[in-house]
């Protein structure tokens, strides 16, 4: 079952990836990398505390509000919306193919998916 779940999450990976290829976005190789790794910046929140720490991050990292803009942006016809949709479900989708899910408040470690880092170890 976990290898079944994990190629469902690989699927998602490459189709939002696709997706994000058939836009008319054009940036240098560079810019995409900063762009693809920017939805990070959401762990802020965590130097403030962990339960905004987890909101904020979980805010960036879930499918939902991505799906929702991805999906307003096609049908407003607003390619930078979809755009910023379509990069948030590419990046959550890669954040869990390595095993990062979304955050509870207790600690960073634990996440969906069980715990990570050397958390997983104990």
């Amino acid at each position: 079952m976990k290898l079944l779940l994990k190629a469902e999450i690989v699927a998602q990976l490459f189709l939002s990836l696709f997706l994000l290829y058939l836009l008319p976005v054009h940036f240098s190789w560079w810019a995409w990398l900063l762009l693809f790794f920017s939805p990070d910046i959401s762990m802020i929140g965590y130097a403030v505390n962990t339960r905004l720490g987890a909101w904020t991050y979980n805010l960036f990292h879930h499918f939902l509000p991505a799906i929702v803009l991805a999906i307003a942006g096609y049908m407003l016809h607003n390619v930078w919306v979809e755009f910023v949709g379509l990069l948030l479900w590419a990046h959550s989708n890669f954040d869990r193919v390595l095993g990062f899910g979304l955050k509870y408040e207790d600690g960073f470690n634990h996440t969906h998916l069980g715990m990570t880092g050397k958390a997983k170890n104990v």
